[in-house]
């Protein structure tokens, strides 16, 4: 996989299909680990596929699939949703998630898209506000579960029970806001989820590059350049920081930052003047 080119076409149009297990390893190649393995942790995501396939072709129901899918994941391998160390980067690279059976709702959602792909299932990411869970696919059947949460299956109530609990206001699962979440979406999600991890650490080397990735993924969101470039400048790498100041200044003229980004561009040529 080309990753800046993946994320190209994701952004030009979210719905490209992309194994979102191998871009999440290619995300880990570039900003965490760059001896990572990758085609060994994909390999083990097949031979769960093939101990799990069998126990589905015996299951007689989509929601029996899905609670089976569950069983696997959850209870016999023990993959849960890491709640006393929520923040901790390793939980959104999934490599650190097969290695310590913990992770973030995202993370395993794409561990059991992942795995219940390669037995056949069409598995779905839902992004919802606040949390992110699953469902399985089968024509116009749809079950939809927690993999934060043990695989529990949940109705359109429970949906919007638990995004309450989460973030402290009423939400109204529907039909529309409970689709399907496309792959470039999901992909912008882990890759704020990192970048939100990165700078709350001051981890700026590391943030920059989520962040530009994040550029190309979301080509018409001009504060990615921002924070791109100010990101940089807190890593101190100026010389970086000006293209992506002066471009996002180009873009959003009249943003109510406009002065605040002006004076991290101002800076960032002053420190690359020193240099000469």
């Amino acid at each position: 996989m080309n990753l800046l080119a993946t994320l190209a076409e994701l952004g030009a149009d979210p719905q490209t299909p992309v194994d979102l297990a191998e871009l999440n390893f290619q995300f880990a190649l570039g900003v965490d680990d760059s001896e990572l393995d990758w085609p060994v942790y994909l390999s083990k995501l097949d031979d769960f596929a093939e101990e799990l396939a069998p126990r589905l072709e015996t299951a007689n129901s989509l929601e029996a699939r899905t609670l089976e899918l569950g069983h696997f994941l959850f209870e016999e391998l023990g993959f849960a949703g890491n709640t006393d160390n929520y923040y901790d980067a390793r939980n959104s690279f999934l490599h650190e998630v097969l290695d310590r059976q913990l992770g973030i709702p995202i993370s395993l959602s794409v561990l059991a898209i992942a795995v219940g792909e390669r037995c056949g299932l069409n598995v779905q990411g839902v992004g919802l506000p606040g949390h992110f869970i699953a469902k399985v696919i089968d024509g116009s059947e749809e079950v939809l579960f927690d993999p934060f949460h043990g695989g529990a299956l949940l109705t359109p109530a429970a949906c919007g029970e638990l995004v309450g609990t989460v973030v402290g206001q009423p939400f109204a699962a529907t039909k529309a806001n409970l689709r399907a979440t496309p792959p470039g979406i999901v992909a912008t999600r882990m890759l704020n989820n990192l970048k939100a991890v990165y700078l709350q650490n001051a981890q700026f080397d590391k943030a920059a590059k989520v962040i530009e990735w994040l550029v190309p993924l979301n080509p018409g969101d001009p504060s990615q350049l921002r924070d791109l470039g100010v990101t940089l400048v807190h890593a101190n790498q100026p010389g970086f920081a000006i293209d992506p100041l002066t471009l996002y200044l180009k873009r959003s003229p009249d943003s109510d930052d406009a002065e605040v980004v002006k004076d991290f561009l101002n800076e960032a040529r002053r420190q690359v003047a020193k240099w000469n």
